[in-house]
């Protein structure tokens, strides 16, 4: 059982966003995502060797990080600390690459999950199951409806399309429009589909007021991150309206968490593979918000096939996961093509798990040529 990592190979990847999908929100458009695949080979004294994939899921919007930089800090400070170092227990490793390179969290995430992917493959089990769960064999999904006029029915008609019967609308652009966005969106998606919104911290405090109580006629099931990510006592503010808030923004790792959670600042904690730093951490983040009885769901900055994937175990192995409000694990279906050698079995309205070891998905065999 004592494998040791043996190589740290990386490839790029670009995709472009489905047009009918693309997001608009206050952070600008996500219309394409150069990202970078990880793998990690490791080997026993007997000459086994496993392979796990992980994913950089980073836009310099989010976190100053992107496939180019990923790439070179992976390579020129991750890769020398990381070989010959124990596959498991994969926190060590984590710890490691926290001491080697500061912040990052997105690049880390990507080999952290091939790290966990080739421990899982060892054990041969289901990386939910490596990571303490499965609580649910399948999550449920949502995905944004952005843009005004035919553009948002374009959006919601190619959702509906996909199989999507759950969505949030993006707003923070200025309340009126905002207002006039999710009147039209509860208009073409009716009066009891789930619906809900995500400000990306795009309002001032005045305008999360104003906004909260005009959004009361179309019956939005949450406000994700309405505030600025460092305005937690505008996030309290606002839930004190009596609406569900979500923290989004607000929440990579555990100091913001600690943050959030001693200013009563969030109902629901949006959690992210790349801002918590790989799948693990992301557990475990997870379960400390739950014991401060703030739940969590899985969010999204559109990921791929390995990313989405790694979203999905994750989402596997949350004991208190908000299944009430769908997470966003939407890489099935928003890009033109898919990484994957197989898709994951997805249909709009949920994301199930398989039973393979590990990630249970691969990169397509023409992807794997790239790896270096």
């Amino acid at each position: 059982m004592t494998y040791t990592i043996r190589a740290v190979q990386t490839a790029p990847v670009s995709l472009t966003a489905d047009p009918a999908l693309t997001v608009h929100g206050a952070k600008g458009a996500h219309d394409r995502s150069d990202f970078l695949l990880v793998r990690i080979i490791a080997g026993n004294d007997s000459g086994r060797e496993i392979t796990g994939y992980g994913e950089v899921s980073a836009t310099p919007l989010w976190s100053g990080e992107d496939g180019t930089t990923a790439a070179h800090l992976i390579r020129t400070v991750l890769t020398p600390v990381l070989i010959g170092m124990p596959l498991a227990p994969v926190g060590a490793a984590e710890a490691a690459m926290d001491r080697a390179l500061a912040g990052n969290p997105f690049t880390k995430a990507g080999v952290a999950t091939a790290l966990w992917d080739a421990w899982a493959r060892v054990l041969d089990v289901p990386l939910a199951v490596a990571l303490g769960g499965p609580y649910r064999t399948e999550v449920p999904i949502k995905l944004s409806l952005s843009g005004d006029g035919a553009v948002l029915e374009t959006v919601y008609h190619a959702a509906r399309a996909a199989g999507f019967g759950a969505f949030k609308v993006k707003v923070g652009l200025g309340v009126d429009g905002d207002l006039a966005r999710v009147a039209r969106a509860r208009e073409l998606v009716g009066p009891d589909t789930f619906l809900g919104v995500d400000a990306n911290g795009g309002w001032n405090r005045a305008e999360a007021a104003r906004a909260v109580a005009g959004l009361a006629p179309y019956g939005v099931a949450f406000v994700e991150q309405p505030v600025a990510a460092d305005d937690l006592d505008g996030l309290r503010a606002i839930r004190a309206l009596g609406v569900t808030v979500v923290a989004d923004e607000s929440v990579f790792g555990l100091a913001d968490l600690v943050r959030v959670i001693r200013a009563d600042a969030a109902d629901v904690a949006s959690v992210y593979i790349g801002k918590a730093g790989g799948p693990g951490r992301a557990v475990q983040l997870a379960r400390i918000a739950s014991a401060f009885g703030i739940r969590s769901l899985l969010g999204s900055n559109g990921e791929l096939g390995i990313g989405a994937a790694a979203q999905l175990h994750a989402a596997c192995a949350i004991p208190d996961l908000a299944t009430e409000l769908p997470s966003d694990i939407i890489g099935a279906h928003y890009y033109t093509d898919d990484i994957l050698a197989e898709p994951l079995d997805s249909n709009g309205s949920r994301v199930r798990i398989n039973d393979r070891p590990g990630l249970g998905v691969t990169p397509r065999p023409d992807l794997l040529d790239r790896f270096s």
